[in-house]
């Protein structure tokens, strides 16, 4: 992120895992029609494979007529499989009143730069569903790609954001009972409230316990229907979002959303395993993120999320550092096409064990943010926003290299377009 997402160790201002200065070339168009062309041909290869109808013997159509109660022939099943494609750009300008004299936006991921146009997100999928089975494959980029994927750990020659930032998702699944799926590859976190996408989230940028927790994650994972208002799901993965390794074993984590009503949906999911190398002290990180949705009304949406976590060997003197967060959101929609959305937030880290500032201070901050969205036609969004942050100390870099000040603001627009 432009602040620094974890990967085997704390985010930290201006390292590898969240380098302010790491950017990715901008794709071209013919680079955009050959990705698309070649998801369309792996995707006609797969259908090519698949199993058969067979055809009813005549002997079977024999003993059919012979029945002394007539009856309709059954129709076969429908195996063919259902392709579709899309796309998504989301474009933007942000400007921050502290004015970072590298562009660079401290602590977020999106938006990423300071005063400049540039695209937060874009990408390009194909969905392939079928009687048993369904995947996924989107290829993306942005400025939020760059800033999110560059703690990716860069351990060997095949490793690091640049062997895996383009990739959004790619997953291949397969339905081992009517309520049991399993999927692996490379697919979005299971834990937290907000997603990766601006368009599917409340507010334009996300929330400090948004940035500050895994958006993807690379394994294998299980998800289970267990009634028609409880989903489960259990995950084995790489890491801490992560998809290229530093450490042997695998982490791991669970998810719950149950429909308590029509209006309510309550949440809850879990990281846990060693964020350090093999050969350094296991520092065991365990999360918790809690969640509620309300909508009262069909006009009003409401989240709440907090978030919890611990991880030990970390404080000053190697015991377990602690930190939290929570975000309230409340979006009221004056039309279909007009909404306004509110928010406040807290995070804390005293021990600095998820944002590492590089200095002596801890990030311990407040933030609120207020945003107007209007969409004029149905794929077509656009979105403003205004946000502000207070810290207990001076962690937010200034125009001044080397000085920080305790709060930032920024004010962002962005228009969007879903293909």
């Amino acid at each position: 992120m432009g602040i620094t997402r974890l990967t085997g160790g704390p985010i930290q201002m201006q390292r590898q895992e969240y380098s302010f200065t790491e950017r990715c070339s901008r794709g071209t168009a013919a680079g955009i029609r050959w990705s698309a062309a070649a998801i369309a041909s792996t995707l006609v290869w797969v259908t090519s494979v698949g199993a058969q109808i067979p055809e009813q013997s005549a002997s079977d159509s024999s003993s059919d007529s012979a029945r002394s109660t007539p009856h309709r022939a059954s129709a076969p099943a429908d195996t063919a499989p259902k392709i579709t494609f899309g796309a998504f750009v989301d474009g933007y300008y942000a400007w921050d009143f502290n004015r970072p004299s590298n562009f660079d936006r401290a602590y977020t991921t999106q938006p990423a730069r300071h005063a400049e146009f540039n695209i937060n997100l874009a990408f390009v999928e194909a969905k392939i569903t079928g009687p048993r089975y369904r995947g996924r494959l989107a290829l993306q980029y942005g400025t939020s790609v760059v800033a999110n994927y560059a703690g990716e750990p860069m351990i060997g020659r095949i490793s690091g954001p640049s062997a895996s930032q383009y990739i959004q998702e790619a997953t291949a699944g397969y339905q081992l009972s009517p309520k049991l799926w399993i999927d692996g590859g490379i697919f979005y976190a299971h834990t937290g409230y907000e997603g990766w996408v601006s368009r599917d989230n409340l507010t334009y940028s996300r929330s400090l316990v948004g940035d500050f927790s895994p958006y993807y994650e690379a394994g294998v994972k299980l998800t289970w229907q267990a009634t028609p208002s409880l989903v489960a799901q259990l995950d084995v993965v790489n890491g801490w979002q992560d998809i290229s390794n530093y450490n042997t074993p695998p982490a791991g984590g669970v998810r719950f959303d149950y429909t308590l009503n029509p209006k309510v949906t309550l949440s809850y999911d879990n990281f846990i395993g060693n964020v350090a190398a093999d050969t350094s002290t296991i520092r065991l990180r365990f999360y918790n993120d809690f969640i509620v949705q309300y909508a009262p009304t069909s006009s009003w949406n409401i989240a709440a999320v907090f978030d919890v976590g611990t991880q030990s060997h970390t404080t000053v003197d190697g015991g377990t550092a602690t930190w939290y967060g929570t975000s309230i959101i409340g979006k009221y929609h004056f039309t279909p096409k007009v909404a306004i959305v509110g928010r406040v937030e807290r995070y804390a880290d005293p021990d600095q064990a998820i944002v590492v500032t590089g200095l002596p201070a801890a990030f311990k901050t407040n933030g609120a943010s207020l945003g107007l969205d209007v969409s004029p036609i149905p794929r077509v969004l656009w979105r403003s926003e205004v946000r502000g942050f207070f810290s207990s100390d001076r962690v937010w870099p200034t125009h001044e290299v080397g000085q920080f000040d305790r709060g930032d603001a920024v004010v962002v627009t962005s228009l969007a377009l879903t293909i």
